[in-house]
């Protein structure tokens, strides 16, 4: 019998379309670049724009609606948007844990209620609302259930069901995250699951100094400069599916050359090619691991992020009020994107802002939040030697459709009953016989919802010809009130 393989899905936080270097980025990723190298990439993966609903998608494979999570981790009203997994929506864990695998996750959760930061007292963890991964088919976990965190000091962090209050002075979290990975890897016999979801490079703005440094003067030609020579090397590398025009720059955007803070501001994108660039040493450490124990040849690896680059500007009275203002020695955390204080250290809290993020998103427009293509575009690089043939794939495909083609991989069968009771049917289509060499094309549309605001309607596309080029439907949210079963 042919030995079942192990599993490491990776997820990035907040990484747009071209920030990858096979994708056509100046940021040093050699070991995400050897993986695409020696296995498929697929460049229309789609996601759901945010990262509760693409979370709850990808480990159900469900449409968010269906897995409880059609907008963010609030409670709207209705099942479809109650803010947390569905208890018939089944994860990836739970499907693969009823057929004999060490579930294990490192990372960010994500998909239960969300409450302030400032008071995790108030999260009621295990209470209805409130899953943790271990109650949702993970064996271990070790990570944050919220949405961000501090890298230097983590104001909730968790080691299975307890807090972790002792934190080390060197502590990185993009390097905790994978170290751990690698301990519970090591914890028992294979096969087993991995869900490496890593908060990098989402905001706030933190890495070592000597990563920042790599970057530095790198981005003093500006963003414009940048994101076009991004879409002349993706051109190039062959990434897109024809030589696209690239996108105009973002209406809300100033040219470079009217930037009056420019060295801050290169200083800011330095800092975020440092974040992307550390999680992909951490994810070579990883590799390394499995060479050195003879598991790598027989590891199924995905990669992809979340959604697109994120546009978000950090005001000292906005998402950074939800977090701790000192670090855990008592040092005064300066709150909010301000020109005076170089970004990166841990007494800052900044994010790069929207002319980054159009430089991220490359060659489209829009970002985290759209459903334009800027905020549900990712690549996905597939990896398992032997098995998966070489190439570059356009044929659109959604992170639903990721756990369908995990058991298949696995040879693992869809649970169709949990905890006692019936549950729903997966969503996602299997898009193993793409990755093997075969034809594939996905045979229902792809919906998306409206993840900028609250919602107020949602949108289907199915996507025609050589060209995928996508027709989409609109409707008003009365008339999709039903959209989650009960």
């Amino acid at each position: 019998m042919t030995e079942r393989p192990n599993v490491i899905l990776i997820l990035a936080d907040d990484m747009g379309f071209a920030d990858l270097g096979c994708m056509g980025s100046e940021i040093r990723t050699p070991h995400l670049d050897a993986l695409a190298q020696d296995g498929a990439v697929l460049t229309s993966m789609y996601n759901c724009a945010r990262c509760c609903p693409t979370r709850a998608s990808l480990l159900t494979g469900l449409y968010p609606h269906d897995a409880g999570i059609g907008h963010m981790g609030a409670d709207l009203g209705t099942p479809a948007y109650q803010g947390f997994l569905r208890e018939d929506a089944a994860t990836i864990a739970e499907h693969l844990k009823a057929d004999g695998y060490r579930t294990l996750m490192s990372g960010k959760w994500h998909v239960m209620r969300e409450n302030d930061a400032l008071r995790p007292e108030s999260w009621r963890l295990g209470e209805p609302g409130y899953p943790t991964p271990r109650q949702r088919g993970f064996d271990r976990f070790f990570g944050i259930l919220d949405g961000a965190a501090h890298y230097f000091w983590p104001h909730f962090l968790m080691e299975d069901d307890t807090r972790v209050t002792d934190i080390p002075d060197d502590f990185y979290f993009t390097d905790a995250i994978t170290d751990k990975a690698i301990e519970m890897i090591d914890e028992g016999e294979a096969p087993f699951f991995l869900y490496l979801a890593h908060i990098a490079p989402h905001w706030p703005l933190h890495a070592p100094p000597d990563d920042i440094a790599r970057y530095d003067g790198v981005y003093a030609k500006g963003w414009d400069a940048i994101r076009t020579a991004r879409h002349e090397q993706m051109n190039a590398n062959g990434v897109l599916q024809c030589p696209w025009q690239i996108s105009p720059r973002d209406g809300d955007v100033h040219a470079w050359t009217n930037e009056p803070e420019p060295d801050w501001e290169a200083a800011k994108m330095a800092t975020y090619a440092a974040m992307v660039d550390r999680m992909d040493q951490s994810i070579g450490r990883l590799i390394d691991h499995l060479k050195a124990t003879g598991q790598f040849d027989n590891t199924l690896i995905l990669f992809l992020s979340d959604n697109g680059g994120c546009a978000e500007f950090m005001a000292e009275d906005g998402w950074a009020r939800f977090y701790p203002d000192r670090t855990h020695d008592g040092r005064r955390i300066t709150l909010g994107n301000r020109p005076d204080v170089a970004p990166g250290d841990a007494q800052t809290f900044q994010s790069y802002d929207r002319p980054w993020a159009n430089v991220s998103n490359a060659p489209f427009r829009l970002f985290k939040h759209f459903v334009h293509e800027g905020g549900i575009s990712t690549p996905l690089i597939a990896h398992w030697p032997g098995h998966i043939e070489k190439g570059v794939h356009h044929e659109p495909a959604h992170v639903a459709d990721i756990l369908p083609t995990v058991l298949a991989a696995t040879g693992s069968s869809a649970l169709s009953e949990l905890n006692g009771k019936p549950a729903q049917s997966i969503q996602g289509e299997n898009f193993l016989s793409l990755l093997v060499g075969q034809s594939w094309h996905r045979e229902q549309p792809i919906f998306f919802g409206n993840s900028q605001a609250p919602p107020t309607f949602e949108c289907y596309c199915q996507f025609y010809g050589e060209s995928n080029l996508p027709f989409c439907a609109c409707f008003f949210l009365s008339c999709l009130n039903s959209v989650a079963p009960g």
